[in-house]
């Protein structure tokens, strides 16, 4: 071989040798999380919001199925950014199966901007006249919670039981859609029954159904998925608490009020171990 032919070949392998070297780099960054591979791509179906809200309604949907809290059942949705008079939630999916790529744009008519043939939950409406309703709540979850269903058949007010539910020291009404709409699937399948219970829901964060699940609201999507697991969390502790006999000692609004400040300045410790606990089953 020549020299100038041995020359031009070292030169191919070390270049070759350092994009190897770059490549590897990148896949280490990725693997711990140095790089947000997703925050890189902006949504092409949803142009203008942040593909991590996205991914936060995919992450919330999981860990409540993870948690038992949802099966494959509910809803978690949040007002767009774009758009304060939209929301975005999956298409209709087991909350379990739900990725970005399934969230849809809706009007809070319940009207889905973009359906492109999916299918879309029935009990949207719950969400339009929540956001319609509440101008604070930006993101809405929607439960079948077996530890809150038998609070909403009994006369036994559920009550914040230590200091992470302690959003349900303001109170927790009861929406029952017999006294308005008489005998029904139980479902909230339009804008009317939606409204009755955004009424019933007033100003609090959560909101029990009876026969049904709950709902719960918050400032952020999650929020919203905080406080729906630890409504279930709550509920069975107080059941708990009752079948040891007495008078439970519960929190007062006052210590409800300072507790869920803290809850607010440490939000993100707990979401982050959810989301590192779902974020592999995204990439299935």
């Amino acid at each position: 071989m020549t020299r100038k032919f041995v020359e031009r070949r070292t030169k191919r392998w070390a270049a070759s040798g350092r994009l190897a070297c770059i490549g590897a780099l990148v896949g280490v960054a990725l693997l711990a999380g140095r790089i947000d591979a997703s925050a890189q791509t902006p949504s092409a179906s949803l142009p203008g919001v942040d593909p991590a809200l996205l991914e936060d309604i995919a992450v919330g949907s999981r860990v409540l199925a993870d948690f038992g809290v949802l099966d494959g059942f509910g809803h978690v949705s949040a007002r767009s950014p774009t758009n304060p008079n939209h929301f975005l939630m999956s298409r209709s999916l087991a909350p379990a199966l739900v990725t970005a790529d399934d969230i849809m744009e809706f009007d809070l008519d319940g009207n889905p901007m973009d359906a492109r043939g999916r299918k879309v939950f029935l009990e949207r409406f719950i969400h339009a006249e929540i956001y319609r309703a509440r101008p604070d709540a930006m993101g809405v979850v929607h439960t079948h919670s077996p530890g809150v269903i038998p609070f909403s058949v009994s006369k036994v007010p559920l009550r914040a039981m230590f200091h992470n539910p302690s959003f349900l020291a303001v109170g927790v009404p009861v929406w029952d859609i017999r006294k308005d709409f008489g005998e029904t699937n139980m479902l909230v399948s339009n804008s009317a029954i939606g409204k009755s219970l955004a009424a019933t829901l007033g100003d609090k964060p959560v909101v029990l159904m009876r026969g049904h699940g709950d709902v719960a609201v918050g400032p952020s999507v999650k929020m919203a998925v905080f406080r729906a697991y630890y409504t279930d969390v709550d509920a069975k502790l107080q059941a708990q608490a009752l079948a040891l006999g007495g008078e439970p000692n519960y929190l007062t609004p006052g210590e409800g009020a300072k507790a869920d400040e803290t809850n607010f300045a440490v939000m993100d410790r707990i979401w982050n171990l959810w989301r590192m606990k779902v974020l592999p089953t995204l990439a299935k």
